[in-house]
């Protein structure tokens, strides 16, 4: 009986762990898909145990002991804490520089082979440049998913290679896929792209 209170506990800590207010801030991840799977696997077979499994708790038992175990080690490896500092350098509120010193920065972190951060600083780039240009509103914490979707109301022609920069962002920097030059290319294309686009409400003829 104590076996299955302390699996029950576990799965309980795991949902208020993942509840946390910073969670629906970040990027989703495929760590926390796994991590809602695994969690609604573990409570489906603790439903199920010694109705529909021969041997019951005696077979399950030591199984969903390990499960259990193995989703709190996974959400104390990657708690808030750690991602939120990740977080927190992607478009700051306190940063005064202007498109131009991003793109400079960029270009010196990929000169030194430093390509994540040469992608984040293009990124910033290319959010700072529309605020500078009035296409998007400025707004502190922006996030590269919500800077492609904004991007896109006003440009729709570019959505698809916004979403895709914004896709390469996130999983350079939540995903922890390796950064390449090729991946840097893109984001900087996009940001040259970008320069010169207007909204189409910008080039129609007022009345």
């Amino acid at each position: 009986m104590s076996e299955a209170v302390s699996r029950e506990d576990a799965a309980r800590v795991a949902r208020e762990e993942l509840a946390d207010p910073i969670y629906g801030e970040a990027e989703p991840s495929l760590v926390e898909r796994l991590y809602m799977w695994a969690l609604d696997w573990l409570e489906q077979l603790m439903t199920q145990a010694g109705r529909s499994v021969p041997g019951g708790w005696w077979v399950l038992g030591p199984l969903l002991a390990v499960v259990a175990l193995l989703v709190l080690g996974i959400i104390l490896y990657t708690r808030p804490a750690r991602r939120s500092r990740r977080r927190a350098t992607v478009f700051g509120a306190d940063t005064e520089l202007t498109a131009a010193d991003h793109r400079d920065l960029a270009e010196r972190h990929a000169a030194e082979g430093r390509y994540p951060e040469a992608i984040r600083e293009r990124m910033r780039a290319v959010n700072r440049d529309l605020e500078e240009r009035a296409v998007i509103t400025p707004r502190p914490g922006r996030t590269a998913t919500e800077l492609a979707a904004e991007t896109s109301a006003a440009l729709p022609e570019r959505r698809a290679d916004l979403y895709g920069a914004a896709a390469l962002f996130n999983d350079v920097w939540y995903g922890d896929r390796t950064a390449t030059a090729e991946g840097y290319g893109l984001v900087r294309d996009l940001d040259d792209a970008l320069r010169s686009a207007v909204p189409a409400a910008s080039t129609e003829p007022t009345p």
